[in-house]
């Protein structure tokens, strides 16, 4: 059996044998703790969203609101930098919620952010939202004129597409708007032809925040004014003619209606014009009837025969 002598001088070598090396051990803990503890403390202003959950399905803001806030925030560089990158929001849940004015309160309590990190201030401190109940109105959409079409043309019908919209949104903005929506202004100014635009709503402010910018489609249609008039000189020709004949009278005058901007073209209004009869097998027949056509240009509207003076001519060798 070892003494008590021998005992002590055993259990103090335990702790004096290769002190060294428990020594750097100490100074490598005591390092780490202060690096870990006492790490730079930082402070931040971090932007989040304002999270609106569970919301009814048949209510809604009504109003305008900010939606994200900023808090001040001190914790360490490394913990700061992680929430950064974090998809951390300020929650409010709107299970519950009714119509009427409801107040959120924005305090460090109400952000989900992890421990270690202390929230210095929250700005805004609160949020007014209003809740509405959802609906839907039909506005019917008027298109917007100014100028005229060229010389010749007129405007005949403005087809819009859709020519009625409906708008989903909080029933009391709905009930304050006029059921009509008008277009920006479309200029006719010499136009000729019709083409399909691209016209945007002028919207209210409140359809504007409702909707966003909106276009539809709109396809001015134009109609060319018809002249009346008497033309003369309009050669008849004989149809299947294996003889030398001819008509007599040689030429018919034609009442019609002429599209404006094709008489404006043509130098000559007979050149619109083709008379023809058939050469019957009897040249002692009586009176043939003419048949007179209008020449229809490719874009315009056509000839409108009204009368042929004379209607009938006689065949002759």
């Amino acid at each position: 059996m070892f003494s008590e002598a021998m005992k002590q001088k055993i259990d103090f070598s335990i702790f004096t044998r290769r002190w060294q090396l428990k020594l750097l051990a100490l100074v490598i803990g005591i390092s780490l703790w202060n690096f870990v503890v006492g790490e730079d403390q930082v402070e931040a202003i971090i932007t989040i969203p304002l999270e609106l959950r569970n919301m009814p399905a048949d209510l809604v803001v009504a109003n305008q609101y900010r939606k994200d806030i900023e808090i001040a925030v001190r914790g360490t560089r490394r913990l700061i930098q992680e929430i950064r990158q974090q998809n951390i929001s300020r929650p409010v849940d709107l299970s519950r919620v009714q119509p009427g004015t409801m107040l959120v309160s924005n305090t460090p309590e109400t952000i989900p952010l992890p421990r270690g990190i202390n929230v210095q201030r929250v700005q805004p401190s609160s949020i007014t939202l209003q809740i509405d109940r959802l609906g839907q109105r039909e506005f019917t959409i008027t298109p917007l004129t100014e100028g005229e079409p060229a010389v010749g043309y007129f405007l005949k019908d403005l087809v819009l597409n859709p020519p009625k919209i409906t708008v989903t949104g909080p029933q009391t903005i709905l009930g304050q708007e006029k059921t009509e929506i008008t277009t920006s202004v479309i200029d006719l100014d010499g136009l000729t032809h019709s083409d399909p635009l691209q016209v945007q709503l002028d919207l209210s402010e409140a359809l504007l925040n409702l909707m966003g910018e909106t276009v539809i489609e709109v396809k001015v249609v134009l109609g060319e004014v018809m002249v009346r008039r008497t033309v003369d000189n309009i050669p008849v020709n004989i149809r299947d003619s294996h003889r030398p004949v001819r008509a007599e009278p040689a030429s018919v005058s034609v009442e019609a209606e002429i599209p404006e901007p094709v008489l404006q073209v043509t130098p000559e209004p007979a050149m619109l014009f083709r008379a023809a009869v058939n050469d019957p097998v009897d040249t002692d027949t009586e009176k043939l009837p003419v048949t007179v056509s209008g020449v229809n240009l490719p874009g315009h509207a056509p000839i409108v025969i009204l009368g042929v003076t004379p209607d009938k001519v006689r065949i002759v060798q």
